[in-house]
């Protein structure tokens, strides 16, 4: 156990003076540094000046002490595991600790050799983690940025934001739908150009007037305007030579765009009221759901502006597009996982059901969207697995739309569901039944394929209902491409 790869780096201790030295020794060849607390409030002030990778409570406390030492830690950035240590433990209260989110309950007092296997114990449990929830980042992900994705949209964006962050462009123009995760791309730009956490500083242009906005980006000098009663530091220059994110920038007002530019192009500004210019050093990272291009021919965005921000646009796909869809299962069980919602145990996971529906969903919010319904599906659902019935996607206004279009699907003997079975069954004998060949041939993903199989039941003998064995090409002679199973992607 003295190996330095199975080490703890630091350990905070709970337990009084007489028990300290043999505690310490117990620990001395499994972690680097061992930081003793006699009480829980000097352990909570030790956690927010250092994070410790272990907490070993081995001070007799009660159960409600510890549940709430517990609950004071989620507030603090440790995450590091809690282990109490009791001379004579009780199962109710243990299973209560654990319950509250305690590690582990021992039975004292510590020796060695039973904390060289806890340590191991966290040590394997650690790898276990970390090589599954890999499986949910592509390789181009920074370890910092919880970017979930692996499909050919996500690993294609996040290529481009590196290779650009580690380029010289300056700024970078983010674009996409609403929820596709544009913050999370700035912050991919920021880990990969700057590191410092400190030095990300993001502003909603829309959140703002005109005036608090100019104030809030630039700063101002005392007596600028009435109010300015002190000088105020704007975000360009807290964020130094880090990154600004200037977050839905089509909403920035006409006159501030301008000062913008002069930004841009002098990379320098000044306070509001103030007479210094000031170097700005940060990388300008500006993000609109709007198409810029044509907000500009519009005449709604300046054009210099955008001109001067689109050296390299990003777009980020919409999980409609068949670039992301394959993430949205992968993005439903990171939610279900990292959700937060619920205390104590509650589902880990979607049925295969569940993971269906999700795909079949047009998600026009995106990302956001999907994680308020696993949201909401993690309060109602009362089983281990997410099941279809729990998964609460449709507005009240689209269930309505939705009801009006079934009661005409009706009274046209459902024509549109028809025409899609027929398509779907004629694309699987053009291809001898083979699932991948046909999603190919349909424009979707093979799970999309997969789910429709389900909803229309077809089986390798089945016959569009009320048609011949060979489903005749469709007027004109439409491809494939341009059937209604493409057209409702």
């Amino acid at each position: 156990m003295g190996d330095a790869r199975t080490r703890l780096r630091s350990t905070l201790v709970v337990c009084g003076p007489s028990r300290q030295a043999a505690v310490r020794e117990a620990l001395r060849e499994l972690a680097e540094e061992v930081i003793t607390a006699t009480d829980v409030p000097a352990a909570l002030e030790s956690v927010r000046h250092g994070v410790p990778e272990l907490i070993l409570v081995a001070e007799e406390i009660t159960p409600a002490e510890g549940i709430s030492f517990l609950q004071r830690l989620q507030s603090l950035p440790s995450q590091a595991p809690v282990v109490f240590v009791s001379e004579s433990p009780n199962l109710e209260q243990a299973v209560r600790l654990v319950r509250a989110g305690a590690y582990d309950v021992l039975s004292g007092p510590p020796d060695r050799q039973r904390l060289a296997r806890l340590v191991q114990g966290m040590e394997n449990e650690r790898r276990r983690q970390r090589a599954d929830e890999a499986r949910f980042f592509c390789a181009d992900c920074p370890a910092d940025v919880p970017f979930v994705g692996r499909s050919g949209g996500a690993v294609k964006a996040l290529e481009t934001i590196r290779l650009i962050s580690q380029s010289r462009c300056n700024p970078i123009l983010l674009l996409g739908e609403t929820g596709t995760g544009k913050e999370l791309a700035a912050r991919a730009v920021h880990s990969w150009r700057c590191g410092d956490p400190e030095k990300f500083v993001a502003v909603n242009c829309a959140a703002l007037t005109a005036g608090l906005l100019e104030s809030e980006l630039f700063g101002h000098v005392k007596g600028a305007f009435t109010g300015a009663d002190r000088d105020k530091t704007g975000l360009f220059e807290v964020a130094g030579d880090g990154c600004i994110l200037l977050d839905e920038i089509s909403e920035m007002p006409s006159d501030l765009q301008a000062k913008l530019l002069r930004v841009l192009q002098e990379r320098t500004f000044r306070k509001v009221g103030g007479t210094k210019d000031i170097a700005c050093t940060a990388t300008v990272i500006a993000s609109s759901n709007h198409d810029l291009r044509q907000e500009a021919k519009a005449g709604r965005f300046r054009k210099d502006l955008y001109y001067r921000l689109a050296i390299f646009p990003i777009t980020l796909p919409p999980l409609r597009s068949p670039s992301r869809l394959d993430d949205i299962p992968l993005l439903a069980e990171y939610f279900v996982r990292h959700s937060g919602i619920v205390e104590g145990a509650g589902p880990t996971g979607l049925t295969t059901d569940a993971q269906e529906r999700l795909m079949e969903h047009a998600w026009p919010g995106n990302v956001r969207e999907l994680r308020n319904v696993i949201d909401r599906a993690m309060i109602v659902e009362k089983s281990q697995l997410i099941g279809p019935s729990s998964l609460v996607i449709e507005c009240p206004d689209e269930q309505a739309s939705h009801a009006m279009a079934s009661h005409a699907a009706t009274q046209n003997d459902f024509a549109l569901e028809t025409a899609e079975r027929e398509f779907i069954i004629r694309a699987l004998k053009e291809t001898g039944w083979q699932r991948t060949r046909a999603a190919a041939l349909l424009g979707i993903t093979r799970a999309t394929l997969h789910a429709k199989l389900k909803r229309y039941d077809i089986r390798e003998s089945a016959t569009p209902a009320g048609a011949r064995q060979d489903v005749p090409a469709p007027a004109g002679g439409a491809p494939y491409g341009e059937s209604p199973i493409s057209a409702g992607q």
